[in-house]
Protein backbone atom coordinates (compact mmCIF):
# COMPACT_ATOMS: atom_id res chain seq x y z
CA UNK A 1 0.00 0.00 0.00
CA UNK A 2 1.39 3.35 -0.89
CA UNK A 3 0.36 6.87 0.91
CA UNK A 4 -3.27 7.34 -1.35
CA UNK A 5 -4.09 3.62 -0.53
CA UNK A 6 -3.58 4.32 2.89
CA UNK A 7 -5.99 7.61 2.83
CA UNK A 8 -8.77 5.81 1.08
CA UNK A 9 -8.46 3.07 3.60
CA UNK A 10 -8.96 5.10 6.60
CA UNK A 11 -12.43 7.28 4.75
CA UNK A 12 -13.60 3.77 4.62
CA UNK A 13 -12.53 2.52 7.77
CA UNK A 14 -14.14 6.24 9.48
CA UNK A 15 -17.36 5.46 7.78
CA UNK A 16 -17.55 1.69 8.83
CA UNK A 17 -16.47 2.73 12.53
CA UNK A 18 -19.51 5.44 13.08
CA UNK A 19 -22.01 1.63 12.87
CA UNK A 20 -19.23 -0.02 15.28
CA UNK A 21 -20.87 0.61 19.14
CA UNK A 22 -18.30 0.65 22.00
CA UNK A 23 -17.60 -2.44 23.65
CA UNK A 24 -18.36 -4.46 20.36
CA UNK A 25 -16.94 -7.97 19.23
CA UNK A 26 -15.75 -7.07 15.37
CA UNK A 27 -14.88 -9.43 12.86
CA UNK A 28 -12.78 -7.88 10.28
CA UNK A 29 -13.26 -9.96 6.68
CA UNK A 30 -10.63 -9.14 4.46
CA UNK A 31 -8.67 -7.09 6.69
CA UNK A 32 -5.21 -6.77 5.35
CA UNK A 33 -3.14 -5.12 8.76
CA UNK A 34 -4.62 -3.83 11.97
CA UNK A 35 -5.77 -0.34 10.80
CA UNK A 36 -9.82 -0.89 12.02
CA UNK A 37 -9.07 -2.37 15.46
CA UNK A 38 -6.31 0.46 16.03
CA UNK A 39 -9.17 3.05 14.66
CA UNK A 40 -11.07 1.42 16.97
CA UNK A 41 -8.74 1.36 20.10
CA UNK A 42 -10.76 1.32 23.62
CA UNK A 43 -14.03 0.85 21.92
CA UNK A 44 -13.32 -2.13 20.76
CA UNK A 45 -14.08 -5.07 22.73
CA UNK A 46 -12.57 -8.10 20.72
CA UNK A 47 -11.77 -7.87 17.23
CA UNK A 48 -10.74 -10.74 14.69
CA UNK A 49 -9.32 -10.15 11.51
CA UNK A 50 -8.70 -12.86 8.63
CA UNK A 51 -7.43 -12.29 5.33
CA UNK A 52 -5.74 -14.49 3.12
CA UNK A 53 -2.94 -12.44 1.85
CA UNK A 54 -1.88 -11.78 5.70
CA UNK A 55 1.72 -13.09 6.10
CA UNK A 56 1.95 -13.84 9.82
CA UNK A 57 -0.78 -14.45 12.59
CA UNK A 58 -0.73 -10.75 14.74
CA UNK A 59 -1.95 -10.86 18.42
CA UNK A 60 -2.59 -7.49 19.43
CA UNK A 61 -3.90 -6.09 23.32
CA UNK A 62 -7.70 -6.53 21.92
CA UNK A 63 -7.66 -8.43 18.45
CA UNK A 64 -5.85 -11.28 16.78
CA UNK A 65 -5.45 -11.01 12.92
CA UNK A 66 -5.26 -14.71 11.28
CA UNK A 67 -4.78 -16.01 7.53
CA UNK A 68 -7.31 -17.47 6.63
CA UNK A 69 -10.71 -16.83 4.18
CA UNK A 70 -14.45 -16.91 4.73
CA UNK A 71 -16.36 -18.57 5.20
CA UNK A 72 -13.84 -21.11 5.20
CA UNK A 73 -12.55 -20.14 8.43
CA UNK A 74 -13.88 -21.57 11.43
CA UNK A 75 -13.95 -18.61 13.77
CA UNK A 76 -14.22 -19.92 17.27
CA UNK A 77 -14.20 -16.35 18.57
CA UNK A 78 -18.08 -15.45 17.54
CA UNK A 79 -20.59 -14.93 17.73
CA UNK A 80 -20.23 -10.91 16.87
CA UNK A 81 -21.94 -8.36 17.61
CA UNK A 82 -20.03 -6.48 14.27
CA UNK A 83 -18.75 -7.97 10.47
CA UNK A 84 -17.05 -5.12 8.89
CA UNK A 85 -16.16 -6.36 4.79
CA UNK A 86 -14.21 -3.05 3.52
CA UNK A 87 -13.84 -3.35 0.34
CA UNK A 88 -14.10 -7.08 0.24
CA UNK A 89 -17.37 -8.03 -1.55
CA UNK A 90 -16.56 -7.00 -5.03
CA UNK A 91 -13.64 -9.73 -4.87
CA UNK A 92 -16.08 -12.38 -4.57
CA UNK A 93 -17.49 -14.60 -7.16
CA UNK A 94 -21.33 -13.85 -7.45
CA UNK A 95 -22.43 -17.84 -7.03
CA UNK A 96 -20.69 -17.33 -3.72
CA UNK A 97 -22.15 -14.05 -2.68
CA UNK A 98 -25.37 -15.77 -0.94
CA UNK A 99 -23.22 -18.42 0.90
CA UNK A 100 -21.26 -15.38 2.49
CA UNK A 101 -24.64 -13.97 3.79
CA UNK A 102 -25.62 -16.42 5.05
CA UNK A 103 -22.48 -17.53 7.07
CA UNK A 104 -22.65 -13.70 7.99
CA UNK A 105 -26.35 -14.47 9.65
CA UNK A 106 -24.86 -17.35 11.36
CA UNK A 107 -22.35 -15.75 13.08
CA UNK A 108 -23.71 -12.65 14.11
CA UNK A 109 -25.68 -12.03 17.46
CA UNK A 110 -29.27 -10.80 16.66
CA UNK A 111 -29.60 -7.11 16.28
CA UNK A 112 -25.37 -7.58 14.63
CA UNK A 113 -24.75 -5.39 12.30
CA UNK A 114 -22.91 -6.03 8.37
CA UNK A 115 -20.54 -3.12 7.16
CA UNK A 116 -19.53 -3.06 3.80
CA UNK A 117 -17.86 -0.61 1.59
CA UNK A 118 -17.95 -1.51 -1.92
CA UNK A 119 -16.80 0.34 -4.92
CA UNK A 120 -18.84 1.83 -7.93
CA UNK A 121 -18.24 -0.25 -11.18
CA UNK A 122 -16.27 2.97 -12.76
CA UNK A 123 -13.47 2.69 -9.94
CA UNK A 124 -11.97 -0.34 -11.95
CA UNK A 125 -10.85 2.04 -14.49
CA UNK A 126 -10.03 4.96 -12.28
CA UNK A 127 -7.92 2.16 -10.79
CA UNK A 128 -6.19 0.98 -14.15
CA UNK A 129 -5.01 4.02 -14.89
CA UNK A 130 -3.92 5.39 -11.61
CA UNK A 131 -1.89 1.60 -11.20
CA UNK A 132 -0.35 2.71 -14.49
CA UNK A 133 0.90 5.85 -13.72
CA UNK A 134 1.86 4.88 -10.20
CA UNK A 135 -0.03 6.92 -8.15
CA UNK A 136 -1.92 4.22 -6.30
CA UNK A 137 -0.72 0.78 -5.25
CA UNK A 138 -4.12 -0.74 -5.50
CA UNK A 139 -5.31 -4.12 -3.92
CA UNK A 140 -5.78 -7.44 -5.66
CA UNK A 141 -7.83 -5.36 -8.56
CA UNK A 142 -7.48 -8.35 -10.73
CA UNK A 143 -10.15 -10.17 -8.98
CA UNK A 144 -12.76 -7.47 -9.83
CA UNK A 145 -14.88 -8.82 -11.56
CA UNK A 146 -17.88 -6.59 -12.46
CA UNK A 147 -19.43 -6.51 -9.06
CA UNK A 148 -22.46 -4.16 -9.64
CA UNK A 149 -23.30 -2.28 -5.78
CA UNK A 150 -27.16 -2.88 -6.24
CA UNK A 151 -26.64 -6.99 -5.66
CA UNK A 152 -25.64 -6.39 -2.16
CA UNK A 153 -29.02 -5.53 -0.66
CA UNK A 154 -30.67 -8.03 -2.79
CA UNK A 155 -28.00 -10.85 -1.86
CA UNK A 156 -28.18 -9.99 2.13
CA UNK A 157 -32.38 -9.42 2.13
CA UNK A 158 -32.28 -13.16 0.51
CA UNK A 159 -30.05 -14.21 3.65
CA UNK A 160 -32.69 -12.07 6.12
CA UNK A 161 -30.88 -9.05 7.13
CA UNK A 162 -32.63 -5.70 6.33
CA UNK A 163 -30.55 -2.82 4.90
CA UNK A 164 -30.94 0.05 7.33
CA UNK A 165 -28.38 2.10 5.72
CA UNK A 166 -26.67 2.77 2.24
CA UNK A 167 -24.96 5.81 1.15
CA UNK A 168 -22.72 7.03 -1.39
CA UNK A 169 -19.01 8.51 -0.14
CA UNK A 170 -15.72 9.09 -1.93
CA UNK A 171 -16.70 11.63 -4.46
CA UNK A 172 -20.02 9.26 -4.60
CA UNK A 173 -17.21 6.10 -6.35
CA UNK A 174 -17.54 4.11 -3.15
CA UNK A 175 -20.99 2.81 -1.59
CA UNK A 176 -21.60 2.18 2.28
CA UNK A 177 -24.26 -0.41 3.21
CA UNK A 178 -24.82 -1.65 6.55
CA UNK A 179 -27.29 -4.65 7.09
CA UNK A 180 -28.77 -5.98 10.66
CA UNK A 181 -29.80 -9.05 11.27
CA UNK A 182 -33.07 -8.72 13.01
CA UNK A 183 -33.08 -8.99 16.52
CA UNK A 184 -35.19 -11.81 18.39
CA UNK A 185 -35.13 -15.59 19.34
CA UNK A 186 -31.59 -16.75 18.92
CA UNK A 187 -30.93 -18.58 16.26
CA UNK A 188 -27.74 -21.53 17.31
CA UNK A 189 -24.41 -20.10 15.73
CA UNK A 190 -22.89 -22.53 13.50
CA UNK A 191 -19.39 -21.21 13.28
CA UNK A 192 -17.66 -20.51 9.56
CA UNK A 193 -17.24 -24.25 8.20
Amino acid sequence: MNALDRVLQRWRIRHAARWVPDGARVLDIGCFDDSLFRYLGRRLGLGLGLDPLLARPVDGERFRLRQGSFPRMRAEEGPFDVITMLAVLEHVPGDELIGWAQTCFDVLVPGGLVVATVPAPAVDTILDVLIRLRVLHGMSVEEHHGFEPDMAPRVFSRAGFTVIQRKRFQLGLNNLFVFARPAGIRLPVYGIA
